[in-house]
């Protein structure tokens, strides 16, 4: 049986899209959270200055210390303390725009978290509204 080049190509898109659909980023988990007075102090009372900081702040508030706002969720992944300690090397691999930094960094804002793992390790991309 002789197979023509059209049907090597369609083999051949197949195989290379059934390779990236294996590796697409999964989304894990997905929380909103507000971004109190209380999240951007640490437990020495020093005010954080970067936008991981105080996410890792409000998870450790939230897990560890019982501390939340009106509007917290709960997550699983950073109810893990190694986990919580992964936030500001998984907001480099994501994404948070200069205008979602600088809102995070004031306050007073609600935030939503999405964490997925990909190809390259796991990242969270954040969101302000």
């Amino acid at each position: 049986m002789k197979f023509g080049t059209g049907f090597a190509a369609v083999i051949l898109a197949a195989t290379m899209f059934g390779a990236q659909a294996a590796r697409a980023d999964q989304l894990i988990e997905e929380y909103t959270a507000f971004i109190g007075e209380a999240d951007l102090y640490n437990s020495n009372n020093v005010r954080l200055q970067e936008p991981w900081q105080i996410i890792r702040q409000d998870r450790a508030n939230f897990h560890r210390f019982g501390v939340s706002q009106r509007g917290d969720q709960s997550d699983s992944f950073f109810a893990d303390a190694g986990n919580r300690e992964l936030v500001e090397r998984m907001i480099s691999r994501g994404t948070i725009d200069r205008a979602a930094r600088n809102a995070v960094v004031r306050g007073n804002v609600m935030i939503n978290v999405q964490i997925f793992r990909g190809p390259r390790g796991d990242y969270v991309n954040v969101l302000v509204y």
